[in-house]
């Protein structure tokens, strides 16, 4: 009898009777995967076996509810704290993504450090051996009686491991890995990493259990999977970075439990991951003294204000058509802001090609950042450098006007507590502000003035 099959899109998750090239449900083409129906029956039973048991409840009024406050505790590191509100919260599922070698493993075995000393650990890996994990665990300085470690990809032996050892925190490296017996399709697929992640759920919700589960990502730069893997977790952390740089950077896209606009940065070394707790000095270390083409700004991410390096290179262009390259920044803002540099900055800028680049690896997405690139192509059009001790923090609008922007105290404060002495802020919030001793703030209405003051040209 042939086994019956059912098509899924890999974006959304979403389940349809029969192959079509656009996913109904969230439009992505060629989506559409086959994979062989998931027996209920199993689901069931996998479901029933990661609560504890087969138990009825029923439905009760709000007001009957406990209001008790979630329950956070320290992790060890505080840069992966501050990602996660504050610290990791009870009973809760975290997916932990990056592409291969990113360093999620090291991350996820150097906190055990710290969660042994108050709670049980079972770290279960689908990808190195016990003896793998030794080696790894004695280069990272962690040996605790209270961290066991299993290597398996079968979830009904994970299951088992669990109900006989009872850990506080559980670490699945990777939920790639990992295979429901009951499903006939292979490890990785959408049907098995669906069912092996709401497995993992029902355990993190009915037992208590904080669920830490690691996740490659695909070449577009996504969990490998389906969609809805991220909607079944409460938090969703990317380990970013460039594998041939030392510095990664973690980011919360989603967290149930805090804000997702924190970062946590961490500097890869030879006894694992360091905790970058300063990355503005970071981020600001090896710039060079005068230097055209280069701006500093102050953004933030959360609530940490990160001063950050922008550079900029305009060079005539060799052919008909200008080139426009921008890295960590988006293409089309800074094309936007050529645009706005040529018509209200008067700098003959259509004609050449033009490059942006944002040391470190940050990715700006606030207008904060537009007049220090503004301030950094100007310098470099014109060939003169932009002063060391000098800061542009402002949005620019298309008539050439500076915009204010959010946290500006608090910006100011943290440009000069890294020992700069001048500021360009919008004209119309310089009298509102009380700027540190020190700190020289210089107001500007547009970017005339700005470039005028920035790069010290007369009037």
């Amino acid at each position: 009898m042939k086994q019956k099959t059912m098509f899924y899109c890999t974006e959304c998750g979403n389940e349809t009777p029969k192959w079509a090239g656009k996913c109904p449900a969230c439009g992505a083409w060629n989506t559409i995967v086959e994979q062989p129906e998931v027996p209920k029956s199993a689901s069931k039973a996998v479901g029933r076996t990661a609560c504890g048991g087969i138990s009825v409840r029923r439905a009760c009024p709000v007001t009957e509810l406990q209001a008790d406050e979630e329950i956070r505790f320290p992790t060890g590191m505080g840069e992966l704290d501050r990602v996660l509100g504050g610290g990791a919260v009870k009973g809760s599922l975290v997916l932990v993504g990056g592409a291969p070698g990113i360093g999620k493993s090291t991350l996820m075995l150097q906190i055990c450090s710290k969660l042994c000393e108050f709670s049980k650990v079972l770290y279960v890996s689908g990808e190195e051996s016990e003896h793998q994990l030794k080696l790894r665990a004695r280069r990272l300085h962690v040996d605790s009686a209270s961290l066991y470690v299993i290597s398996e990809t079968s979830l009904g032996d994970l299951l088992e491991s669990v109900a006989a050892e009872k850990p506080d925190v559980l670490i699945v490296d990777s939920i790639q890995t990992l295979y429901n017996d009951a499903l006939d399709s292979p490890a990785g697929s959408v049907s098995q990493v669906k069912d092996c992640t709401l497995a993992l759920m029902q355990l993190a919700k009915g037992q208590g259990i904080t669920v830490f589960v690691i996740g490659h990502v695909n070449k577009e730069g996504s969990i490998a999977g389906p969609k809805v893997l991220e909607h079944m977790v409460d938090c969703v952390l990317y380990f970013e970075g460039d594998q041939h740089t030392s510095y990664r950077i973690l980011r919360a896209a989603k967290n149930r439990f805090g804000a997702t606009n924190e970062i946590g940065v961490f500097e890869m070394r030879d006894e694992g991951l360091a905790e970058v707790e300063n990355p503005s000095e970071m981020l600001l270390s090896g710039r060079p003294d005068d230097a055209p083409g280069t701006c500093v700004t102050c953004v933030m991410e959360g609530m940490r204000p990160v001063l950050a390096e922008i550079q900029a290179l305009v060079v005539t262009s060799a052919g008909g058509n200008p080139r426009r390259t921008s890295n960590g920044f988006d293409y089309n803002r800074a094309a936007m802001l050529l645009a706005v540099l040529e018509k209200r900055g008067g700098l003959k800028v259509s004609a050449c090609d033009a490059y942006l680049n944002i040391i470190g690896g940050l990715w700006l997405d606030e207008p904060a950042a537009d007049l220090a690139a503004v301030v950094a192509l100007a310098s470099s059009y014109l060939d003169r450098p932009v002063p060391r001790d000098l800061v542009a923090i402002g949005e620019v609008g298309l008539t050439g006007e500076l915009r204010t922007v959010n946290q500006l105290a608090q910006r100011i404060s943290e440009v000069r507590r890294l020992g700069f002495t001048k500021c360009v802020v919008p004209a119309h919030r310089a009298d509102s502000l009380r700027p540190p001793e020190g700190l020289r703030l210089i107001p500007v209405r547009n970017i005339g003035e700005a470039i005028r003051a920035a790069l010290r040209q007369p009037e």
